[in-house]
């Protein structure tokens, strides 16, 4: 009778085994995850997908690659459980949370910056911050303003999409939060910004510098091939060439270069399952390793550095 008790016990406890199942059906190596990610970052982000996902074979990143605006309202919404952007939480962002009772984990992983690029056919590669912020706030709208001897004519700007995380950057950095001239204009992606730069001799493009970073890429060098990356320099009134910078490593972590910015993931799991996992492994060893050849800057990993002509 005692045997026969326990089998029927059994029985039940296997048929009914839903009662026991974890309220989560992800851990931070396996499951599924939505991210929202910045496009400006999307080849830096893609690597570290790719190496997770190559690691983690039960792992699915579901990785969404928008405007730095779109992915802030995706995790306040909860349609991404990660966002990886420039920016920490503003103090209107912070207070939703707090309303919730939700703290998202914010983890800087890296060092980035914007670009500036020209077209192979325009004769000046040197440009001053003064001059950058003439353009961008329509002071300066034609290239014999800049230089008397250019015959290029009107400046025309060109940037990824609206929300941009890069001309947000450069409306607080230059512009004390005013809006952009109206020769300023939005593309749909920084890889449009390349091609528009390749096909205007009059105009300069924004992106972000982990599309032209890593020298080791391909699609990274077939950019570079068409356009030309501009050096930049916070001197008024230069005199010597090695007061400008590109947007290299080396003089990322110099602090040299004059428009860089940190990268953040912001989290709002609040438990350990995949999200948390991939910003550990992005954090990690292995994820600053990535960035490091990619051609930013970790944010925990001492680099080399080396100039590069």
């Amino acid at each position: 009778m005692k045997k026969s008790f326990f089998l029927i016990s059994l029985f039940f406890l296997v048929s009914c085994g839903t009662d026991f199942k974890k309220p989560y059906s992800d851990t931070p190596t396996s499951g599924i995850v939505k991210i929202s990610s910045d496009e400006t970052l999307q080849p830096l982000v893609d690597s570290e997908k790719d190496t997770f996902m190559g690691l983690y074979q039960y792992a699915k990143l579901n990785v969404t690659h928008t405007s730095e605006a779109n992915c802030f309202t995706n995790l306040i919404n909860d349609s991404s459980k990660v966002i990886i952007v420039s920016r920490k939480l503003n103090e209107k962002e912070n207070n939703y949370f707090k309303s919730r009772n939700l703290i998202p984990v914010t983890t800087k992983i890296a060092l980035d910056a914007i670009a500036i690029i020209a077209n192979k056919k325009n004769s000046d590669s040197l440009l001053s911050i003064k001059q950058l912020t003439s353009i961008l706030s329509g002071q300066a709208s034609d290239w014999n303003q800049l230089y008397p001897s250019s015959k290029l004519g009107k400046i025309s700007v060109v940037f990824d999409n609206n929300g941009s995380s890069n001309v947000r950057y450069l409306q607080d950095k230059l512009l004390s939060g005013k809006s952009l001239a109206s020769n300023c204009f939005a593309s749909q992606s920084n890889p449009a910004v390349v091609k528009y730069v390749e096909e205007n001799e009059n105009a300069i493009g924004i992106i972000g510098v982990s599309w032209i970073s890593d020298f080791d890429d391909k699609s990274s060098q077939g950019f570079l091939s068409e356009i030309k990356v501009l050096d930049l320099t916070t001197v008024d009134n230069p005199v010597y060439p090695d007061d400008y910078y590109k947007p290299y490593q080396a003089y990322i972590a110099l602090s040299q270069y004059p428009l860089i910015r940190e990268v953040y993931m912001i989290n709002r799991e609040g438990r350990a399952g995949l999200g948390t996992g991939f910003v550990s492994f992005v954090a990690g060893d292995a994820g600053q390793r990535i960035i490091r050849m990619a051609g930013l800057l970790p944010a925990t990993m001492p680099v080399r550095l080396i100039k590069t002509e």
